[in-house]
């Protein structure tokens, strides 16, 4: 009775286990299945922003490598509002809080590409917004200063950038006017807003041979790139252009 009684439990056992593994693998392949879900969901804005880059920033002649590496890679969706997700890699700005916009891609990688940067470069950004021009600077640059004068903006911006690993990004909020003269000088500046004047802070805050992009004008702008040497700037007009306007000392 007992040997039976044995069996009866080993028969149990191997029962309990195989039960167990079964449960074990369903759950796996359950996970699995989600992953896969998430994963399509990536592919299909990949595949957006690839086409953003070849119909939008390479026909338009931008050849740096750097910057179309960067955009190819960097998930611009995530910097708007999820409404917004589907017109992410269109061919225009979107608005995002405070009554802002995330730039046009091509502006932003014209904007780029003009202030010459790699690597070694030390960047300051005026006018952080969404975030998602420091982010294509941050994959490029390995020091990039950002500052933004609505608080709300930088706070989200800073959470997002470190969420997705830009530890070389730095965001504060403040006015860009006066520039961040603690850790001056720059090799490039891009500001990202229209002033009605070139400030004065940023071109001090400019290393000799440095480059600054900047968009300029009231009602009606110009993208100006401003290189400095030895004996003062010299700028050049490239594009017009339509930005939010600057705020904050500027103005006064």
């Amino acid at each position: 009775m007992a040997k039976k009684e044995s069996v009866y439990f080993a028969k149990m056992r191997d029962f309990s286990f195989l039960l167990i593994y079964i449960i074990i693998m369903f759950t796996i392949f359950s996970c699995s299945g989600q992953s896969e879900t998430d994963f399509d969901g990536d592919k299909k804005y990949k595949s957006l922003r690839q086409q953003m880059v070849e119909t939008q920033i390479i026909r338009r002649n931008i050849t740096d490598k750097n910057v179309i590496n960067a955009m190819r890679t960097i998930p611009r969706h995530l910097f708007v509002s999820k409404r917004y997700h589907a017109e992410a890699y269109d061919d225009h700005p979107l608005p995002i809080a405070g009554g802002q916009t995330i730039s046009q891609p091509y502006i932003v990688a014209i904007m780029t590409e003009l202030i010459q940067i790699d690597s070694s470069s030390k960047i300051l950004e005026i006018g952080t917004g969404s975030g998602y021009q420091a982010a294509v600077l941050g994959e490029i640059s390995d020091s990039v200063y950002s500052i933004e004068i609505i608080p709300v903006l930088a706070e989200r911006a800073e959470e997002l950038l470190d969420s997705l690993g830009f530890k070389s990004v730095h965001v504060r909020a403040g006015d860009g006017y006066k520039g961040w003269p603690e850790v001056a000088p720059f090799d490039a500046i891009i500001v990202t807003a229209a002033a009605p004047k070139i400030p004065q802070p940023l071109v001090d805050q400019l290393k000799i041979g440095g480059r600054m992009i900047i968009p300029v004008g009231d009602s009606s702008q110009d993208l100006i790139l401003i290189t400095k040497n030895e004996t003062g700037i010299v700028k050049k007009s490239i594009i017009p252009v339509r930005f939010v306007p600057m705020t904050g000392e500027i103005l006064e």
